[in-house]
């Protein structure tokens, strides 16, 4: 039953929140060379409790509107199969996401009485966004712009607890983050663009049609990359931010398979994983860059 749960909270996504924290502890470690252990921990358990909950609520909507039953299920789109399959009963799936959403805005309410009003427009933005996601931000056509802030607002919520500010540096890497986090949502949704489209949902590909889309993919990397380009031409980032660069390889593969492969579900899939690995790889490179930044600093 328990790799049930963690089958339709979709841990190995949850990564992606795993990273916007980590950036925003690096930088603040490069950056003032502090690190509260207590608020980190504290940062972890409420980011990953909102993070689960916008899943688990993503899959209740998606059985629930007969979308998920309309889709060709892979391991990077067409949800879990846990509700079609009949694992688990669909109001326990809602009363889970929202008693992780309760979770993670108690955390965060913590952060409100202790670091002020830029925590609570954050949390406040956090927790509308995630309850409404599956029934409102998708339908218009937000789906990927919301993953993109999301990705930002844990950088500098982060950042902004362990500082008390917010900085230039933690700006930048938000966009970083949220890039590539948008990235992996966007190539997620080719496969359920019929699915999508039948039930009313407008995502990004849907919008402008698949072949369209296809080429939008590189603006994604392009957004990452450059923001990383500013960060160090302008000082804001360490010299060792450019190892970021080291996946551009990953990223001309995954770009030009998706260019390819956009129609075919079964050929897609080998380069759905590739935009993750790229995406998780990148950010932990840029992870790694400011705690080598700190290194030789010493």
């Amino acid at each position: 039953m328990l790799s049930v749960w963690f089958r339709v909270i979709r841990v190995r996504f949850l990564l992606a929140s795993v990273i916007a924290v980590s950036v925003g502890l690096a930088i603040n470690w490069w950056q003032n060379f502090s690190f509260d252990l207590l608020d980190s921990v504290l940062i972890f358990a409420g980011v990953m409790s909102l993070h689960a909950s916008v899943d688990l609520l993503n899959d209740f909507w998606d059985f629930k509107r007969g979308i998920d039953t309309k889709t060709t299920r892979t391991k990077m789109s067409g949800g879990t199969g846990v509700l079609p399959g009949g694992l688990l009963k669909p109001s326990s799936v809602y009363r889970a996401g929202v008693a992780f959403l309760i979770v993670g805005s108690a955390i965060g309410g913590y952060f409100v009485i202790t670091d002020g009003i830029i925590i609570a427009v954050i949390l406040g933005f956090a927790v509308l966004s995630i309850y409404f996601y599956s029934t409102k931000i998708v339908d218009s056509g937000l789906g990927e712009f919301f993953v993109a802030v999301k990705g930002s607002m844990i950088v500098l919520g982060t950042y902004y607890i362990q500082s008390g500010t917010i900085s230039i540096e933690s700006i930048l890497a938000g966009i970083v983050v949220g890039s590539l986090s948008s990235l992996v949502l966007f190539i997620a949704s080719f496969p359920d663009h019929d699915a999508d489209k039948s039930k009313g949902r407008k995502t990004l590909v849907i919008a402008v049609g698949k072949q369209r889309a296809a080429k939008l993919f590189w603006i994604f990397p392009l957004v990452s990359y450059a923001s990383v380009l500013i960060g160090v031409f302008s000082s804001v980032f360490p010299l060792t931010s450019l190892i970021v660069f080291f996946s551009v390889p990953l990223m001309i593969k995954s770009g030009f398979g998706l260019m390819k492969n956009f129609n075919s579900i079964e050929k897609l899939v080998p380069f759905m994983s590739s935009t993750l690995m790229y995406s998780r790889i990148t950010g932990a490179l840029f992870v790694g860059s400011f705690l080598i930044g700190f290194l030789a600093t010493l």
